[in-house]
């Protein structure tokens, strides 16, 4: 197994830095921004920079940069709509970094809707019109939050001009110009809490969050709102009915190597978020949704209310190291997969983003 990562966990009273102590034990090194709601982290792994999205409430969402090898944060510009929209930003919802090719880059996704580029590291934004003035986001509405919201960007890592963004709820959506046109792509996917002739309907599709296998990026797999979905190259996304426990959750992950191999994290439903039966598991699957096999070996099973944000499940490049943190701040790391769970001796805060960073 390679050397173990650092392990950042974005909490509601701030940021913290977990290093592996060995023995499945992992340690805070360092808290930043104590007592703040930290909302979205990123490493920029093309120059080792990091990260992190803060939503200050009256004083709005803020983003800062650690720059490599730095020890302080600096604070750098925040998305922001131009001025005569009818729109401000409420919080940084997604952050990912370019291509290799587009040194600089950035993407951000935010409640409202709102896709923003950076070309310097964060130091300006600038609002992604054609998705923005888009004729179809005239269809989208809010899910958990009141107003629609952006919270996946799959960038492709071979053709960089080539995304996905996911949105609440609003669908799946495509451009292979660099954001220069849009297409909807959640075809296929189902929301049965719509009248039955609108259930298909992809511009009202709430996807809970979309991820895309790094060794074969045509397969992308989402946790919807109403099931588990996957999807291959150009075909429609394709509904998995075989998880055991739940198809309701937030938080997916699939192995960086293997497309076929992903993780969800069930609650019951969207009126009861809370495990099943009151039982921690992991739902894993390895030959493409055909079956699955429920995890629960170190995780609690008696009791439990932790759920699960969509941000709060992280693999690494391993694809061996998992991680995931809980509303009641709960923290467990696997190192095989998922067959053993090791829960951390911490008492978080409710945890809102976890991210591995080398």
């Amino acid at each position: 197994m390679s050397v173990a990562p650092t392990l950042l966990v974005g909490t509601r009273k701030g940021l913290f830095t977990l290093q592996n102590q060995g023995e499945g034990s992992w340690t805070p090194t360092r808290h930043d921004f104590v007592g703040d709601p930290v909302t979205q982290l990123l490493t920029d792994a093309r120059d080792g920079a990091r990260y992190a999205a803060l939503n200050l409430g009256h004083f709005g969402p803020k983003l800062h940069r650690l720059a490599p090898g730095a020890d302080a944060w600096e604070e750098v510009s925040c998305p922001a709509f131009p001025e005569g929209e009818e729109a401000s930003v409420q919080e940084l919802w997604a952050l990912e970094s370019g291509g290799a090719d587009q040194p600089g880059r950035l993407w951000a996704g935010t409640i409202p809707g709102g896709l923003f580029r950076s070309d310097d590291h964060g130091q300006s934004w600038e609002l992604v019109r054609s998705l923005w003035d888009h004729p179809g986001r005239a269809k989208w509405f809010g899910g958990g939050a009141d107003e629609p919201a952006i919270h996946s960007i799959c960038v492709h890592p071979q053709r960089s001009t080539e995304i996905v963004v996911g949105v609440s709820c609003g669908g799946a959506w495509l451009t292979r110009d660099d954001g220069a046109s849009w297409e909807q792509i959640a075809h296929g996917m189902r929301a049965d809490f719509l009248p039955e002739e609108q259930q298909f309907e992809p511009d009202s599709q709430d996807p809970h969050l979309i991820v895309r296998c790094p060794a074969q990026p045509d397969r992308l797999w989402t946790q919807h709102h109403c099931g588990i979905f996957r999807k291959d190259g150009d075909a429609a996304w394709e509904e998995i009915t075989t998880a055991p426990v739940s198809a309701f959750g937030f938080a997916v992950a699939v192995h960086p190597q293997d497309p076929d191999r992903a993780w969800f994290v069930p609650a019951v439903k969207d009126q009861c978020r809370v495990p099943v039966d009151a039982k921690v598991v992991v739902q894993r699957t390895n030959d493409g949704g055909q079956s699955f096999e429920v995890q629960s070996d170190g995780l609690p099973q008696s009791h439990a209310y932790d759920l699960v944000f969509r941000h709060a499940l992280a693999i690494d490049a391993s694809g061996d190291r998992l991680a995931f943190g809980s509303t009641t701040g709960g923290l467990w790391l696997t190192q095989n997969g998922g067959d053993r769970w090791e829960q951390q001796a911490l008492r978080l805060p409710p945890v809102y983003v976890v991210k591995w960073s080398s």
